[in-house]
C-alpha cells in the first residue's frame, strides 16, 4: 500500500461547520476501512489568522493565500493506488471546498513497531 496525503480545505471555520458534517469527520476512519484503505494520522489545523508564514526569508502574520478556501487539515491514509486513494479522498466531508490527494515521498518520523 502506498501513502498519500490528503489535503482539506475549506471556506467554512471548523466551528461553524454543521454539526452532521462534524459528525461525518468522526466516521471517516469507519468508512476509509470499509474501502479497503487505512487512515494512518489526520489533523484539523487551527484558524488560518494563526499561521505565519515564511517565504524567502520574509515572516508574515496570517496565512501567504488570499484565496477563500484554507488549509483545514491532513489525512494520511494508505492506498493499493492512485484512483484508490481518490475514491478515499471523496469520503471526506466538506461544506466548501475540497480535497487535494498526493503521494508521500517518505515519512520523517518512523513507524513505532
Amino acid at each position: 500500500m502506498t501513502r498519500y496525503a490528503v489535503l482539506v480545505f475549506e471556506a467554512v471555520a471548523p466551528a461553524d461547520l454543521p454539526h452532521e458534517v462534524q459528525e461525518a469527520h468522526l466516521r471517516v476512519p469507519e468508512r476509509v476501512a470499509g474501502r479497503g484503505g487505512r487512515l494512518v494520522a489526520g489533523l484539523s489545523l487551527e484558524q488560518p489568522e494563526t499561521a505565519t508564514a515564511m517565504r524567502g526569508g520574509q515572516v508574515t502574520d496570517g496565512p501567504f493565500t488570499e484565496e477563500r478556501e484554507a488549509l483545514a487539515g491532513v489525512l494520511v491514509i494508505e492506498a493499493r493506488d492512485h484512483d484508490h486513494a481518490l475514491s478515499i479522498a471523496e469520503l471526506v466531508p466538506v461544506v466548501r471546498g475540497g480535497v487535494e490527494v498526493r503521494p508521500l515521498l517518505g515519512v520523517l518520523v518512523p513507524e513505532e513497531g
